[in-house]
């Protein structure tokens, strides 16, 4: 087994399912949720959306050959709430993913100790990964949040209910005991 190779595998999934955090909590909320902040200080969805958009279109596009901070990118810009509707933000949201996605499709194991640059600074990809997996985890976190206090008792829980986890917990043996061996008699 090549590690590298697995851990591309795993990263790809980890990606994915921080996505889908997102994607559930996104796919709860109106229009106008979307553009709810508690105060002045604080970003919207769409103003998180934009951000890890453009982020990701910077850091992920010409990966191994660019910086990650691209001239085109002005990210004042992307903290201005402007999207004018649910549908324009899935469609900002899809495009930073398939960025990313697509550019983790092509890396491969030697890949993973090139260096690359950020702004300047040397990582090796490796260390690029990992950067922008807490990023987007972070602000993925920041939406889940922001949702639950949108949708207050109508929040549809996306990981194990409270007061389910013993349930939850026999389910997950159940489901990876190994299984006997049926014989014919």
């Amino acid at each position: 087994m090549d590690i590298g190779n697995e851990y591309l595998k795993v990263i790809k999934e980890r990606f994915k399912r921080v996505k889908d955090l997102a994607d559930k909590t996104i796919s709860q909320l109106s229009e106008e949720d979307l553009h709810w902040k508690v105060n002045e200080a604080s970003n919207t969805i769409a103003t998180i959306v934009k951000h890890v958009s453009g982020n990701m279109k910077s850091r992920w596009s010409d990966f191994l050959t660019s910086d990650g901070e691209k001239s085109y990118r002005n990210r004042d810009q992307e903290f201005t709430d402007d999207i004018s509707s649910k549908q324009e933000l899935i469609l900002i949201w899809e495009k930073g993913w398939d960025t990313l996605l697509n550019t983790l499709k092509e890396l491969e194991s030697p890949d993973l100790l090139k260096n690359i640059t950020i702004r300047g600074e040397k990582h090796t990809v490796l260390e690029a990964i990992e950067r922008q997996m807490a990023h987007y985890s972070y602000h993925v976190g920041q939406i889940v949040y922001i949702g639950k206090q949108i949708k207050s008792e109508n929040w549809k829980t996306l990981s194990i209910p409270v007061g389910k986890s013993e349930e939850f917990l026999q389910q997950m043996l159940d489901k990876h005991q190994p299984q006997p061996l049926k014989t014919e008699e």
